[in-house]
């Protein structure tokens, strides 16, 4: 479906645009949902305050390309502003996809409560933006509301613990956004939070002393093994090695997302099947992957970086299929202190990578670094003057950002929902 946005919408900066998805999580820290930002990615050359207009590209290019493939099987939370919420384009987002984020600057006037309620009775769920304190908006509209939002920066424990007692409804969810440490997350969850809004889970908790476990270690060893070229009989005994993957291999290849037209029952025929890029890929992804679970916010936040920035390289340089590779490489890698709670430079040290990997994963430094920290700056929704560089350095158009962040959306999704990987334990 693509979206006829009404003539009175300016829509000059269309090729500016990209789209930051920020994850929520409920209480059990998967993913739940996605916050769809309109972000404005040369700042410098166009400024836009409609909007009602920055609703309404959001709405434009995530209908023309299907909510489905830019946020999976999860929630999509869209803000609207006032003009934004009594406009009609905002039919064309599908109720049951996206909760409906009423900006804080919202004030509750007659003809916005009326708005809400008739979009209510439309099948269409509501979320209030930073709520802070009490006011006139809030007792208006929180009856109206699915769910509240409350922007914990910079608020005192006791005043939150008291915000929070006063909001408390059975009919209605309270989420924490900005939720920056664990320990924030855990004071929430003490408060009776249901969802979560942050990159706590994103931040590296490094514990002393803590190894990676052997399970872990094996998929690293074989990663190092095909990026050493090795023979295809050192990787299928380094696979049978490792009983639980092997068989998460033969699980893999006997899926439909592979489309093996006979069942496969050994590891030879398995590789030869899958091919050394998909059983690198899949061996990456499988880090991340616990409990059978692809929900993971870690897995879903590594995999669109390295997918991004494996989009982002093909662009850079034509025709070089190995630095593609790599980019991909550098981008899963890049949580991976936080995946297994170890300092970057150990994990370094225990596997064999290229001085531009480490250094783009140590110091954010070389070509891969400064795409690395790019797509680091769209994930936070950041604008301004150093991105605007990063992407002038880099020679990329924000259309070829764009167009790179969605790619590596709807690969995601079709690769977690089309693979049904066991994982390693």
């Amino acid at each position: 479906m693509t979206l006829a946005v009404s003539p009175d919408i300016p829509m000059p900066y269309a090729n500016h645009f990209f789209l930051a998805r920020q994850p929520i999580l409920n209480r059990s820290q998967r993913l739940v949902a996605y916050e769809l930002l309109y972000r404005n990615a040369n700042s410098h050359d166009v400024e836009v305050t409609d909007g009602r207009a920055a609703t309404a590209s959001v709405i434009a290019h995530a209908s023309e390309l299907g909510m489905q493939k830019v946020v999976g099987e999860q929630l999509a939370y869209v803000n609207v502003d006032t003009a934004g919420l009594m406009s009609d384009f905002i039919h064309f987002l599908p109720n049951d996809k996206v909760i409906l984020e009423v900006l804080e600057s919202v004030e509750a006037t007659p003809d916005v409560v009326a708005r809400v309620t008739e979009l209510r009775l439309a099948g269409y769920k509501f979320a209030l933006d930073d709520v802070v304190g009490a006011s006139d908006s809030l007792d208006k509209l929180q009856p109206l509301m699915d769910v509240i939002k409350i922007d914990i920066k910079g608020m005192g424990r006791d005043s939150l613990a008291e915000l929070t007692r006063s909001l408390k409804n059975p009919r209605q969810k309270l989420l924490a956004e900005k939720v920056e440490t664990h320990e924030e997350f855990r004071h929430c969850m003490d408060l009776g939070f249901e969802y979560f809004q942050g990159y706590y889970f994103a931040r590296p908790v490094i514990l002393s002393g803590k190894k990676i476990a052997p399970s872990q270690m094996a998929v690293m060893q074989l990663l190092e093994l095909l990026a050493s070229d090795a023979d295809q009989r050192d990787i299928e005994r380094a696979i049978k090695l490792d009983p639980l993957i092997t068989l998460n291999l033969l699980r893999l290849v006997n899926t439909p997302a592979v489309g093996a037209r006979f069942r496969i029952n050994s590891v030879g025929h398995a590789l030869i099947v899958l091919g050394r890029q998909q059983l690198q890929r899949w061996l990456q992804i499988l880090l991340y992957v616990k409990g059978h679970q692809y929900d993971s916010p870690l897995l879903q936040l590594a995999t669109t970086r390295g997918k991004t920035m494996e989009n982002l390289l093909e662009q850079l340089r034509p025709g070089e299929r190995v630095g593609a590779d790599i980019g991909f490489t550098v981008g899963i890698m890049s949580l991976m202190d936080t995946l297994f709670s170890v300092a970057m430079p150990e994990i370094l040290d225990s596997v064999n990578v290229l001085d531009d990997v480490r250094a783009a994963l140590l110091h954010r430094t070389g070509e891969y670094g400064d795409v690395l920290k790019l797509i680091e700056l769209v994930e936070e929704a950041q604008e301004g003057p150093e991105l605007t560089g990063l992407l002038h350095r880099l020679g990329l158009p924000p259309s070829t950002l764009y167009a790179s962040q969605l790619a590596a959306y709807e690969w995601i999704n079709e690769y977690t929902s089309g693979v049904g990987v066991t994982p390693v334990r």
